[in-house]
């Protein structure tokens, strides 16, 4: 992965360059799936949280969870249930332009003061796609996605993801390496300079400017 990779990786499809990584630690919580499921989503959580090198809590003072996850079968699902206009923005708009795109995952993020990620409510659609994989494999999908602000584009084209011979999923280490640096403590919780992204490329030692 090279410098001008990674920057890509957080620049939106309107051309800004944004970041952002949790500011406070991560409470989370599941709604949709059975208690197994519950299981192996908070197991992927912890996993990518330690992979930050970030912390997760009991409670959040000012929310009680930050970061819920939503099972639904269908976008219709979000303007039929209740308060949900107040989690995301725009509601009944942003459900008609996710029906449109057929759209499997949706996340909206809330920021603090510093413009760190203070909340994030991830949507995940069971459309036919998804249904003949596995929970960890969604789950940590979800959970990758969730841990930093990337881009709207970052993985229109692949995945955070890869498979091991074995059968194992996993994080690419490439990508794992982005979500350690980010989380560095002399790395700034947000940036919209791409001068962040060649401070990311130096913690991995990427050369600038050739690929690694």
């Amino acid at each position: 992965m090279t410098a001008d990779e990674i920057e890509q990786l957080f620049t939106r499809s309107n051309g800004e360059y944004v970041f952002a990584r949790w500011g406070r630690p991560i409470v989370p919580v599941v709604f949709g799936v059975d208690d197994a499921t519950v299981s192996v989503l908070k197991g992927a959580i912890e996993a990518v949280v330690t992979v930050a090198g970030h912390q997760m809590a009991e409670t959040d003072a000012e929310l009680g969870s930050n970061l819920m996850i939503f099972f639904i079968q269908d976008w219709a699902e979000l303007t039929d249930t209740p308060n949900m206009d107040q989690l995301i923005p725009d509601l009944e708009n942003t459900v008609a332009r996710l029906q449109a795109a057929n759209a499997s995952q949706y996340r909206a993020f809330r920021f603090d003061d510093d413009n760190a990620i203070q909340a994030c409510f991830a949507f995940v659609r069971m459309d036919d796609s998804l249904a003949d994989l596995l929970a960890e494999t969604i789950a940590l999908s979800v959970v990758a996605q969730a841990i930093v602000l990337w881009s709207d584009t970052a993985f229109q084209d692949a995945s955070p993801l890869a498979n091991l011979p074995e059968g194992q999923t996993i994080l690419k280490p490439e990508i794992s390496g982005i979500i350690t640096a980010a989380y560095d403590e002399n790395m700034p919780v947000a940036a919209r300079e791409t001068s962040h992204a060649l401070r990311l490329a130096a913690r991995l030692g990427v050369p600038i400017g050739k690929a690694h």
